[in-house]
Formats: C-alpha cells, sequence, structure tokens
C-alpha cells in the first residue's frame, strides 16, 4: 500500500513528492467531503449530475497540469 501511494503522489522518479498530484487528490477529496456537508447538514438534495460534472472538471483539469507539467519532472534512474 505504501509503495502504491508513493507512485501515485511522486514524479517519474517516485522520490520527489508532486506538489500538483497531492493538491489534486485534496480538490477531490475536499468536493466529496463538501457534497456530504451539504446534503447531511444543511438537508440540500443530492444533485448526480452536478456532482458528476464537478468531478469531470476537476479530474480533467488535474490531468491537463500534470501533462502540461511532465517534460518538468525529474528523470527515473535506473
Amino acid at each position: 500500500m505504501h509503495d502504491t501511494i508513493r507512485t501515485a503522489f511522486t514524479g517519474q522518479d517516485n522520490q520527489s513528492v508532486d506538489v500538483g498530484r497531492v493538491l489534486w487528490a485534496a480538490l477531490v477529496v475536499s468536493q466529496c467531503g463538501m457534497q456530504a456537508v451539504s446534503v447531511v447538514l444543511h438537508g440540500i438534495p443530492f444533485d448526480p449530475v452536478s456532482f458528476a460534472t464537478g468531478g469531470a472538471a476537476l479530474l480533467a483539469g488535474g490531468g491537463a497540469a500534470l501533462r502540461i507539467k511532465a517534460p518538468t519532472e525529474p528523470v527515473a534512474r535506473d
């Protein structure tokens, strides 16, 4: 499990923590948390279409950010 988390949140070299990936994960978790707060505490009905649209926007934006900054990541050494 530790290797999976390290691989998910580091660059190509699996050594340096990638801030973009960490922020991307934090945004996805916060979207789920904010949806849960609005449904449980405020009584707003869950809207799966807006939730999925927001999630898709977060995933697309994060993927685009990783692709744009890919040339600047440290190279894996063998």
